[in-house]
Order: structure tokens, then C-alpha cells, then sequence
């Protein structure tokens, strides 16, 4: 369908398709997956028609001259002033990628990724059934398939695999065991709350400093907003110098 396509008329207001995807871009997502068919296009057309209604009854009833509506869009219009003039104060805004780079050399501590194991576990309620099972293992089953056949936790799906896992995410007797373990080693019982796990390292990435491609774009966007909360409290110094201010609290 055309943009340009008269989909409704009410006077001599004309609604376009165009108009109609501009609504739906400005409402909630999820909100507009209910105009997505047919029949909900054809209820979005006719509640935009229902309030162009509105607002030529509006009109010829003259409620825009109204002091309660006057004084309504003179608040709009303020609050809209303010932050237009607040927009267009930063919106000049940018960094170099010298910029980017230098406060990147200079605060390299506040890019490091710390270290994280990616493990998986196979849970049971008591260690004897742990120490059978790693029988098993020893005996020639793999690590995934004892998951599969014994682990009570609903990763025994997944034979048994948790993911990737940085410190602080697991309890901790867990993760200490997982902590010092070498990859592809598999421990024996371990005891938490949950019960008695048997835990196999798949790989360990110690920490490092994330490179500066990969922090780039957050960084940049840091840096920017940064850069724009200066630029905003020396205009304001400059207003308070041009504006007298006086405030008594």
C-alpha cells in the first residue's frame, strides 16, 4: 500500500497509510503487535477517525480557546521549550577516537574482564550415588551421558552443562571447587545446599583487559554523555550569569 493512500476521510481531514505507520512506530511495541493484521489495522483506522472526531467537535464547540486548555498547552509548550533548548545545547556533541583511545590507555583497570569457567555438574541428593557414578565415568561413561542418566537438575538436558560463569554467580563451595580446577579435569563430590555435585571443567578464561574494539561503542557513548553533562552545566553557569537567580530554601 502507498504511504501517500487516503485510508479514511473525516471532514476534510485526510488519514494516509503514512500517518498510520508514524501511530504505530510512536506506541509500545507490544501494543502495536495488535494492529498487526487486518482486522487490527481496520480498528487502529477507525479509533484515529473517532478522535478526529473529537477534535472538530472540539473545534467548533471553540474548547482551544478555552483558559483551562490555554493554560495547559502554555505548560506544554514551556516544558517543550526546555528541553528543546537543552537538546540543541549538546547536541553539537562528540569525541575523537583520540579521545576514545587516550581515556582507554589511561583507565585500562576499568576494562578488565574477569576470569570465568564454563562447567558442568551432575547433582545428586547423597555422596555415595556421587562416588558411583564417578565409577562410572572412570569406567568409560562419559561426563554427558552420567547427567543425562543420573543428575537431578534440570541441566541434565544439556548433559549436564551450566555455561559460562564469572565469581559471585554460584554458591560457594561450587565455585571455589570450579575455581581450582584445571580444564577438563572432573572433581570429586562436592557438598552445597543442593546436594552432592560432581563437576567438570570445560574451559577456564583467566581475566584480562577487554581489548578497545570491544569496549569501543559503550566507551564512545560514556565519553559523549560525559562530554555533554559539562557542556550543560557551563551553559547553565553561563545563564546564571546573564539571568539572575535566587533561591530560598
Amino acid at each position: 500500500m502507498e504511504k501517500n493512500q487516503v485510508v479514511a476521510r473525516v471532514g476534510e481531514k485526510q488519514i494516509t497509510q503514512e500517518y498510520v505507520e508514524n501511530v504505530l512506530k510512536n506506541i509500545d511495541p507490544q501494543r502495536a503487535m495488535q494492529f498487526a493484521s487486518p482486522e487490527g489495522k481496520q480498528k487502529l483506522v477507525e479509533e484515529l477517525v473517532n478522535q478526529e472526531l473529537f477534535y472538530l467537535d472540539a473545534i467548533n464547540k471553540g474548547l482551544d480557546k478555552d483558559e483551562a486548555f490555554v493554560n495547559e498547552v502554555e505548560k506544554m509548550k514551556e516544558n517543550l521549550l526546555k528541553q528543546y533548548a537543552i537538546n540543541l545545547a549538546i547536541k553539537d556533541v562528540t569525541v575523537s577516537e583520540a579521545d576514545v583511545a587516550g581515556f582507554y590507555t589511561e583507565n585500562k583497570d576499568k576494562f578488565i574482564s574477569p576470569e570465568s569457567v564454563h562447567a558442568s555438574h551432575i547433582l545428586v541428593d547423597d555422596e555415595a550415588t556421587a562416588n558411583s557414578i564417578l565409577e562410572e565415568i572412570n569406567d568409560g561413561l562419559s561426563f554427558e551421558e552420567a547427567a543425562e542418566k543420573h543428575s537431578k537438575c534440570p541441566s541434565k538436558a544439556q548433559g549436564g552443562d551450566l555455561g559460562s560463569f564469572q565469581r559471585g554467580r554460584m554458591v560457594p563451595e561450587f565455585e571455589e571447587a570450579a575455581f581450582a580446577m584445571e580444564a577438563g579435569a572432573i572433581s570429586k563430590p562436592v557438598q552445597t545446599q543442593f546436594g552432592f555435585h560432581l563437576i567438570k571443567v570445560m574451559e577456564k578464561q583467566p581475566s584480562e583487559v577487554s581489548p578497545l574494539e570491544e569496549v569501543k561503542p559503550q566507551l564512545t557513548q560514556q565519553l559523549v554523555t560525559m562530554k555533554q553533562q559539562e557542556v550543560y552545566y557551563n551553559k547553565i553557569e553561563e545563564l546564571k550569569n546573564q539571568f539572575p537567580v535566587k533561591i530560598n530554601l
